[in-house]
C-alpha cells in the first residue's frame, strides 16, 4: 500500500473548520431522500432489471429486539424482555424473504449476508436455523459469500457461537463501546472485561474467518487516557477490524439519548483529542485506517481491496463484495438496488400488518436520476479509494461524461479549489487525490459533489468529526 494513500494527518484547526452536520454516504443519495410517494413498482422493474443483468446479491435481515435499552444507541429497535414476542416478527420476516425472492431470478448468486439489529443473538436456536434455511431455501448463496452477524456477548454462549459456525456464518461483529464501567453503567451497557474476552475466546474457538468490534468516543466520562485504556484493552482482544465511531447526542432525534448525564458528556476539544490518540494508537499497532471510522489489519480483505482499488460501500458500510443489489429484509431494513433504494416499515405492527396482507412492506423511496448515479459513482469512489480519477470512473460505471471541473462539475469547481487551497486534496490532470489532512474530512470532500445539500437543514446529520 502507498504511503500516502495510508497516511493521516491530524490537523485541529482544520477538523474544527469543517466540522459541521454531514452524510455519512453509505449511499447517495442519502437515505434523508427517500420519500413515500414512492411507486413500489419501481423496486420491482429495478429487480427484474437486476435479473436481467445477472446482478449479484447482497442480503440484508433485521432483528429489532433488545432485551434492554442502550442509552447512546441510534438504531431501530424493540426493547422487551419476552422472548415469545420474537415469533410473530420472524414469521412475518420470512414471508417478507419469500414475497422478494418470488421475483429474483434462481440464477443470480448471494456474495453476501449480513443479520443486524437491535440483537440478532436474541433469537433462539430454532429461530435462527428457521430463518436461516428460510434464506438458503429461496436464494443461491456462492460458495466464497461472506456471511456475517452481529451479536450482543452477554447473550452469548459457546453453544450458540458453534451452532451460528456450523450454520454457515463466517464473520461477526460485536460493540464493546467501552471498557471503563463508570463510562458502561452510564450508557446502561455493562460487559464485564473477563465476558469480552471469554467471547472472544470462543469466537476464535468456532473459527469464524473474521472478527469485528465497535468502540464509541463521545460517551459519558470519557476522557483520553479512559479511553487510551480501553484501546489497549481492544487490541489485546486482536480483532481483525475495529470501528470507532463518533457518538451524536441528538435527544430530540432519539429520546433514550435523554437518560444520558449531559454534564459528563466530553467536550468538543476533548473529542478531537481522543480521535487523535485512537488514530495513533491503532496505526502504531498496525492498523489501517481504511476510511470514515474504520480500521484493519494489513492482512484483511479490506485493506487489499482499498489498496486495489476495489472497496466499495453500501448501506452496511465498507465492502469488499463486487457491486451488487442489496436487498433488505425486516422493519425499517433498507434496499438498495442500481436505480432504486427502498425503505421497509419503521414500526414494528406496519411491518407485521403490510405483510399480513400480502403487499411488500415499502413505507418510502426513491428511484435514481442519471445525475443522481454519476454522483453516486463518484462519492461512493472518494470515501472507498481516496482518489478519483476520470479514466477509471468511466471505464468502471461506463458513464462516459467529462469530468472537467470547468463543464460537467462546473458548479463544484470553486469548493474543490477550496478545499485545495487547504490541503485537503490536489486536483492534477484528470485526478483528484485525497491528502493526508483530508482523510479524515473525506465526508466534506464527498458533499462537493452532494446536489441535495443545497436543501437540506443540516441538523439531520452527525457531524462530520
Amino acid at each position: 500500500m502507498s504511503k500516502l494513500l495510508q497516511a493521516v494527518e491530524f490537523d485541529p484547526a482544520l477538523l474544527r473548520k469543517y466540522d459541521q452536520p454531514l452524510p455519512r454516504y453509505t449511499s447517495y443519495p442519502p437515505a434523508t431522500e427517500l420519500t413515500k410517494s414512492f411507486d413500489p413498482g419501481d423496486f420491482q422493474r429495478a429487480i427484474a432489471l437486476g435479473n436481467f443483468r445477472k446482478t449479484p446479491l447482497s442480503l440484508y435481515c433485521h432483528i429489532p429486539f433488545c432485551q434492554s435499552a442502550c442509552y447512546f444507541c441510534g438504531c431501530n429497535t424493540v426493547i422487551t424482555q419476552r422472548r415469545e414476542a420474537a415469533e410473530p416478527y420472524i414469521d412475518a420476516l420470512i414471508r417478507n424473504i419469500q414475497q422478494v425472492a418470488a421475483q429474483v431470478a434462481g440464477d443470480r448468486t448471494v456474495n453476501q449476508i449480513h443479520w443486524g439489529g437491535g440483537t440478532p443473538n436474541y433469537l433462539s436456536l430454532p429461530q435462527v436455523e428457521t430463518l436461516w434455511q428460510s434464506l438458503v431455501d429461496q436464494f443461491t448463496l456462492a460458495p466464497s459469500a461472506e456471511i456475517s452477524i452481529e451479536v450482543y456477548p452477554g447473550l452469548l454462549t459457546r453453544e450458540y457461537l458453534f451452532f451460528l459456525r456450523n450454520l454457515g456464518f463466517n464473520r461477526i461483529s460485536f460493540g464493546i463501546q467501552d471498557f471503563d464501567p463508570k463510562v458502561q453503567h452510564a450508557v446502561n451497557r455493562v460487559q464485564p472485561e473477563e465476558m469480552l474476552f471469554r467471547a472472544m475466546e470462543w469466537i476464535r474457538e468456532a473459527g469464524f474467518e473474521s472478527v469485528n468490534v465497535d468502540l464509541i468516543y463521545g460517551l459519558p466520562y470519557q476522557s483520553v487516557e479512559t479511553f487510551r485504556d480501553t484501546i489497549e484493552r481492544t487490541a489485546k482482544l486482536d480483532p481483525d477490524r475495529i470501528a470507532v465511531f463518533n457518538f451524536a447526542y441528538v435527544p430530540w432525534l432519539k429520546p433514550v439519548q435523554k437518560r444520558l448525564p449531559q454534564e459528563a458528556l466530553p467536550s468538543a476539544a476533548e473529542k478531537l483529542k481522543i480521535l487523535q490518540m485512537t488514530i495513533e494508537s491503532l496505526t502504531d499497532r498496525g492498523y489501517r485506517f481504511i476510511g470514515m471510522d474504520h480500521f484493519a489489519k494489513p492482512a484483511d480483505e479490506l485493506a487489499i481491496a482499498q489498496e486495489a482499488g476495489q472497496l466499495h460501500r453500501n448501506f452496511q458500510g465498507y465492502t469488499t463484495q463486487p457491486e451488487s443489489d442489496l436487498l433488505g429484509f425486516g422493519m425499517t431494513s433498507i434496499s438498495m438496488l442500481q436505480d432504486v433504494y427502498v425503505q421497509n416499515h419503521k414500526r414494528l405492527k406496519d411491518f407485521c400488518r403490510t405483510v399480513d396482507g400480502g403487499e411488500l412492506p415499502i413505507e418510502r423511496g426513491v428511484t435514481l436520476t442519471r445525475d443522481d448515479q454519476i454522483r453516486r459513482a463518484i462519492i461512493m469512489e472518494l470515501m472507498c479509494q481516496f482518489r478519483l480519477s476520470q479514466d477509471a470512473i468511466e471505464e468502471k460505471y461506463h458513464l462516459g461524461f467529462d469530468l472537467d471541473l470547468g463543464e460537467y462539475f462546473a458548479r463544484e469547481q470553486a469548493d474543490l479549489r477550496r478545499l485545495e487551497a487547504d490541503g485537503l486534496l490536489r486536483i492534477h490532470q484528470r485526478q483528484i487525490e485525497v491528502l493526508p489532512p483530508g482523510r479524515l474530512l473525506i465526508r466534506n470532500i464527498a458533499a462537493v459533489f452532494d446536489a441535495y445539500l443545497r436543501h437540506q437543514a443540516g441538523q439531520r446529520f452527525s457531524r462530520a468529526v
